[in-house]
């Protein structure tokens, strides 16, 4: 049985479809990436799992359990976290009432301690600033923060959306060693990035969205040798 499995999802916003007939699949233990333009579908695919919008048609399956009729702090507590794009941390509250709002869901004290130990020998530098108010991090850290914040609710299952935007290219290839390293330690990972070559560079598999449709999905390792894709998002000619 998959971790994921999105069959058929039509979402639309208003009278303007975004997801044409979506399906894939994510098994436990894999990173996998989606890869396409802006405009492609690919926040919409994460917001649809996480249940911040609802499908028209189609089922979300995480281990066998349809999620379309739960909420999206529900879905939180089925195992299912996200890292939106553009971070979206509390920016008034410092960095440790971030992390432990990302606890929300979570009533095991022990457990949340240990974790956010986990979470600072993964980012030392949230460490250093826990008591910093978060607005004032730099945007590598709240990078940082906004995944941290997230795998404080201990999710079998992390979505991230566009981990790289806005950060310098030396930031970059620590935040895609973070992933692997996540990853290695049990957590599952649905992972939309424009920077296709980082993200075929850590996945295991990947789809590729166009206008709301998949038009591809093969190996990472395959996907970076198909020419369609080296042209369209590799930048190879």
């Amino acid at each position: 049985m998959a971790m994921l499995e999105i069959n058929d999802i039509h979402t639309y916003y208003g009278n303007i479809q975004a997801l044409r007939g979506i399906s894939l699949k994510v098994e436990q233990g894999e990173i996998v990436t989606l890869i396409g333009a802006n405009g492609a579908g690919k926040t919409t695919t994460l917001r649809t799992i996480c249940g911040l919008i609802k499908p028209r048609q189609g089922s979300v399956y995480l281990e066998g359990e349809n999620l379309i009729n739960y909420k999206a702090h529900e879905i939180v507590y089925k195992g299912v976290a996200m890292v939106p794009e553009g971070r979206g941390i509390f920016a008034k509250l410092t960095v440790l009432e971030n992390l432990e709002m990302g606890a929300f869901s979570r009533t095991d004290t022990k457990g949340i301690q240990d974790d956010l130990e986990f979470v600072y020998e993964l980012f030392p530098r949230l460490k250093e600033r826990r008591n910093q108010v978060s607005g004032t991090l730099s945007g590598g850290e709240q990078q940082m923060l906004a995944t941290a914040r997230a795998l404080m609710a201990r999710p079998r299952l992390l979505l991230m959306d566009e981990p790289s935007m806005g950060l310098a290219p030396i930031l970059v290839e620590g935040i895609f060693e973070t992933i692997v390293q996540i990853n290695k330690e049990g957590t599952t990972i649905l992972l939309v990035e424009q920077n296709a070559t980082m993200a075929l560079s850590v996945a295991h598999r990947g789809y590729v969205l166009q206008t709301g449709e998949i038009v591809l999905q093969d190996t990472a390792a395959n996907l970076k040798q198909n020419e369609m894709v080296q042209k369209a998002y590799l930048g190879i000619d």
